[in-house]
């Protein structure tokens, strides 16, 4: 088909709402609608879903989409149907569906109805879905999570070696897509075996999430304390919280519902009727977080998950990441974080005896990595792209100050001479010792491996004992960050010295470093601040009230009916017609047809009840004049700030900030102000004062101070009737 970027922007517009396209999902969508065999590599969070669902929506026919999860086959579906007016574009061919449900897929197939069939490899492989398929136009067949191909992946599944000749008997020609968020060559290599394809057009995305913020904390014990602190202060927001074992799952959920959080656990241990339960309850916004091992994640795709906390260091740095990955996947707040104490490593440690000793060394390998990710003080972000292969510049780089190291950084120190014994050791020694040998080789500390290479006799054993391990340790890490070393993988870890590392020793200069953590001494607190919005906040609370009893009723997600950041932009912009929520982010024609009259009422009602002022793009939330300060205080009394503490915040004496509270009131603005009348008067004498009111033909302040005798002065009364015109006459 004719592709032009122009028609590819209104086609992302129309079905999706949105304005242009992230890191490579143009140039993998203009593949596959050349008919070209596809393969990307994107990071969790990176928008591959995106790269079939648009080429499947423009094209003729129907295509295939090859998924291992039957509940993140269902979240796709509904994500598609919300953006269409027709049930039947998106379709789930799996053992749950009953013959009448089997029938009614395939009727919509033949009728060129349905653009996307997600299958499982085992239902794809029947021989009357085969023969069925066969007799059908179908556009692609797209492989997700392709990983599960090989042996060599986190996830494999033996019936996935199937594909090709299954995809060959359904039809000639057929352009094959795969998607992966495996970063590993060797995954890589035999995905493109396995899969047959033919000069494949192979795209590779950053691995960097910028709107991620990384923190690790030390974890000490009153951990599950900070957890729930946390927990509290993001109040509404969706979370995941990873244990390494079930035991501490079930007592961690159990800890927060006590402490009033709607929480559930989640692991491999629970049968599958709770855990699925567990699941669609996290979905549809019943409960806010979900405890879980590592059980959980591979088949969520909630865009909203606000924080991911790792209650326990997980076992290596893939790990990882695929598990914060989970936040932020729509691009907005995404807070990752972890808790950090040497013993947890110590443990996992322990759990290897017993295994293989090839398993063991390479189980150490990662680990060591993890240690190093939490104990490093430069920044996370660049340490775990640096371990994808990936170089980041902190200065110039996407989400640079992302991270607690940037946001905190330590005090730098002069390294030359250290760097080049460093170098000098790495090569005299033949580059045979690991980081751990290597620092006991330089500090002057024998052991059974240094002594059978006799280097404990050589004049170079020892150079650098006037500092102690943690100081080589730490320059060791941030070395091979920079480059100067790199390790051999294959040979668990040996320690090799690069070119960048050669040309330094031949030519020093100087070189700062900065020490690791040490998390004994628990110094550190949370650097993190959550992104404002500006959006109208009891506007905004009201529409999430919207979606959620309308995604009950329909029994599809929340986020499948809008995401956040477009009730966000709807908060802020006031669209009062379908045609306006067309332009909201996120917003497409067919989700505005087939959920916008809802939300287009509840905009319209609350503009006119509250007197917004629609300018143009930037709708600002007015009350007559000087608007920025009446939503500030308006804000402010939602939030129940001390009403002395809001006037002093804007520098007002309290009777003029009664003024403003009462021109807001007057205005046709309910205004809550119960929580601090409470504070002034007894339930009797508000009882006393709202009688007067409801009795007296004027509300003049002179007239009710007079006729309560002194009894209450000018202030407090001015106080009582705005509570009053809130609630009897607005």
């Amino acid at each position: 088909m004719e592709i032009s970027s122009k028609n590819l922007h209104k086609a992302l517009k129309s079905y999706f709402g949105f304005d242009r396209f992230i890191g490579l999902q143009e140039s993998v969508v203009t593949s596959i609608l050349s008919k070209k065999d596809t393969f990307a590599v994107m990071p969790t969070g990176g928008g591959k879903s995106l790269c079939y669902q648009l080429p499947a929506l423009m094209q003729d026919g129907t295509s295939i989409v090859v998924s291992p999860l039957i509940a993140l086959m269902k979240n796709q579906v509904d994500a598609i149907r919300g953006i269409s007016e027709n049930e039947g574009i998106a379709h789930v061919l799996n053992s749950s569906l009953n013959k009448s449900e089997i029938n009614q897929v395939k009727e919509d197939i033949k009728r060129g109805i349905t653009k996307l069939l997600y299958v499982a490899p085992e239902s794809l492989s029947k021989a009357d879905n085969i023969d069925f398929l066969n007799q059908q136009t179908i556009s692609f067949m797209a492989v997700d999570e392709a990983h599960c191909i090989s042996e060599w992946g986190h996830d494999f599944r033996p019936e996935y070696r199937n594909l090709k000749k299954i995809i060959s008997q359904i039809g000639d020609g057929i352009p094959i897509i795969g998607l992966t968020a495996t970063a590993t060559t060797k995954v890589q290599e035999d995905i493109l075996k396995n899969l047959g394809m033919s000069d494949p057009n192979t795209f590779k995305a950053s691995f960097n999430r910028p709107n991620l913020y990384y923190e690790i904390l030390p974890k000490t014990s009153q951990v599950d304390n900070d957890i729930i602190r946390f927990v509290k202060k993001n109040e509404g927001k969706s979370g995941i919280i990873y244990c390494l074992s079930r035991k501490r799952v079930e007592s961690l959920a159990q800890i927060l519902q006590v402490n009033g959080i709607k929480a559930v656990p989640y692991h491999a241990g629970l049968d599958s009727k709770t855990r699925s339960q567990h699941q669609d309850m996290f979905l549809m916004e019943d409960i806010d977080v979900v405890v879980a091992t590592i059980a959980f994640g591979m088949g969520i795709d909630k865009p909203d998950v606000r924080f991911v906390i790792h209650h326990d260091m997980p076992k290596s740095i893939e790990s990882y990441y695929q598990e914060t990955g989970r936040a932020g996947r729509d691009g907005g707040e995404g807070h990752c974080l972890a808790y950090y104490a040497y013993k947890d490593i110590e443990k996992l440690e322990k759990f290897m005896s017993g295994k293989p000793v090839a398993e063991q060394e390479i189980g150490f390998a990662l680990l060591q990595e993890v240690v190093a990710l939490a104990e490093t003080s430069v920044s996370r972000r660049k340490f775990i792209l640096h371990y994808f292969g990936e170089q980041f510049d902190n200065a110039t780089g996407a989400g640079g100050d992302m991270d607690d190291n940037v946001r905190n950084p330590k005090a730098e120190i002069e390294a030359m001479d250290a760097v080049k014994t460093l170098l000098s050791i790495v090569t005299l020694t033949k580059e045979k010792y690991k980081i751990k040998d290597l620092v006991k080789v330089i500090v002057g500390e024998e052991n059974a491996l240094i002594n059978s290479h006799k280097t404990n006799t050589q004049p170079f054993f020892g150079d650098g004992k006037d500092k102690n391990t943690a100081f080589w340790t730490a320059l060791v890490r941030q070395a091979l960050v920079k480059g100067l070393i790199r390790k051999e993988i294959e040979s668990y870890g040996l320690v090799k010295i690069t070119a960048i590392g050669k040309e330094f020793l031949d030519h020093p200069k100087s070189y700062l470093m900065t020490e690791d953590h040490n998390y004994d001494d628990s110094e550190l607190a949370s650097s993190y601040v959550a992104p404002k919005s500006h959006a109208d906040e009891t506007l905004l609370r009201m529409l999430k009230d919207l979606r959620k009893s309308n995604a009950n009723s329909l029994k599809v997600p929340p986020f499948a009916i809008f995401q956040d950041a477009s009730l966000e932009d709807m908060a802020l912009k006031y669209p009062i017609s379908i045609e306006e929520l067309q332009n909201i982010h996120g917003v497409g024609e067919g989700k505005a047809r087939r959920y916008g009259h809802d939300f287009i009422d509840l905009i319209n009602k609350y503009v006119e009840d509250n007197d917004v002022v629609r300018v143009d793009d930037l709708i600002i939330k007015s009350t007559g004049s000087n608007s920025s300060l009446k939503l500030f205080i308006i804000q402010s009394v939602d939030r129940k700030l001390p009403l002395n503490d809001i006037a002093d915040a804007k520098g007002m004496d309290i009777p003029d900030f009664i003024k403003e509270l009462e021109s807001i009131v007057y205005s046709g603005t309910k205004l809550n102000i119960n929580y601090w009348i409470d504070e002034i008067f007894d339930e009797d004498q508000q009882e006393e004062i709202h009688d007067y009111f409801m009795e007296s033909d004027s509300d003049a302040i002179e007239a009710a101070v007079e006729e309560f005798d002194g009894d209450y002065d000018d202030e407090e009364l001015r106080l009582y009737r705005i509570k009053f015109m809130s609630e009897v006459a607005n």
